[in-house]
């Protein structure tokens, strides 16, 4: 699958911005090769990463990464283990946790002058979050979800049985050994058949081997329902929860729970018309305005101390 495949998903008018060319770069990070497609704009005041969640990876996403990078900004999109076109040494040993370590190191090395944004979505929300509350790095995060799998309820959406989720928590601790192993695909798992409104994409997302149609191992999913992220009581990054209206597979109200939680600025906009893949408009014209926002923003808020005393 290419992003093209992704890209004619999309309104009819945001197609051709969408179709830019990310540029192919790898970078080694414990003998994991990470692929991370760019567009690289020197003269963008900020810079924005771009972290995916379960069943996604930088190609489905470009897209609407594409179109922030059309508005002139910095991107990067990175592929986490397991996912997209990034190579890991053993997959069946991959757990929650590397993700986590990975990406605040994938931060410092990317580091410059400009200030960072990250962007996360799915589940790859919580986690910019967390990577967030980790690093001093990071200036801002955007997020379609703020999914808790401490939450109970959250758990009951997430997986495709409601009833595996509920004991999800407790049943992960007995996942070891052997069964940590166990390499599983991943549309079996999450009910995958919810991430759009257009079924079609739902189908492209499930089958796709770089994203839905990976296989990802029991020790992962079990590592994290286990995952302890950081309290957002604890957390001062400002955080703009940029929820889908219409989402089918995790309700607002989860997510909610975590933002109003936040001890920084939190601020949520809903995207009118969206599904958990935020693909309608107006829905991903206003996404698109609030990233591209966040990154003028921030870029803004560092040019006077930038050129130095007068």
């Amino acid at each position: 699958m290419t992003p093209n495949s992704y890209t004619r998903f999309l309104p009819q008018g945001l197609r051709c911005a969408a179709r830019l060319t990310p540029e192919s770069t790898w970078w080694q990070w414990r003998r994991h090769d990470v692929h991370l497609a760019r567009a690289r704009r020197p003269e963008s005041p900020a810079r924005v990463i771009v972290v995916h969640g379960a069943g996604g990876h930088s190609g489905a996403l470009w897209p609407l990464a594409a179109l922030v990078a059309h508005r002139g900004v910095d991107v990067c999109a990175v592929d986490l283990p397991l996912y997209g076109r990034t190579r890991s040494p053993d997959p069946a040993a991959v757990r929650y946790g590397h993700w986590v370590d990975l990406l605040v190191e994938l931060v410092e090395v990317e580091r410059d002058h400009r200030p960072l944004v990250l962007w996360g979505a799915s589940i790859g929300g919580l986690l910019a979050y967390e990577v967030a509350a980790r690093s001093p790095h990071v200036a801002a995060v955007a997020a379609t979800c703020l999914l808790d799998p401490g939450d109970w309820r959250a758990r009951a959406r997430m997986t495709r049985v409601g009833g595996l989720g509920l004991l999800g928590g407790p049943l992960s601790g007995l996942v070891a050994g052997a069964a940590a192993r166990t390499m599983v695909p991943m549309s079996a798992v999450a009910d995958l058949g919810r991430m759009s409104r257009d079924p079609a994409l739902s189908r492209l997302c499930a089958i796709d081997p770089r994203g839905g149609g990976a296989r990802v191992p029991l020790g992962f999913l079990a590592s994290y329902l286990r995952f302890a992220h950081t309290p957002p009581e604890h957390n001062r990054t400002p955080v703009t929860l940029v929820h889908p209206a219409r989402d089918a597979w995790t309700p607002l109200d989860l997510s909610a729970r975590v933002l109003a939680r936040a001890a920084g600025p939190a601020t949520l906009v809903v995207l009118r018309e969206c599904g958990h893949f935020p693909i309608e408009d107006p829905g991903l014209s206003d996404l698109v305005d609030v990233v591209v926002g966040l990154a003028r923003g921030q870029g803004a808020a560092v040019r006077p101390s930038a050129r130095g005393p007068q």
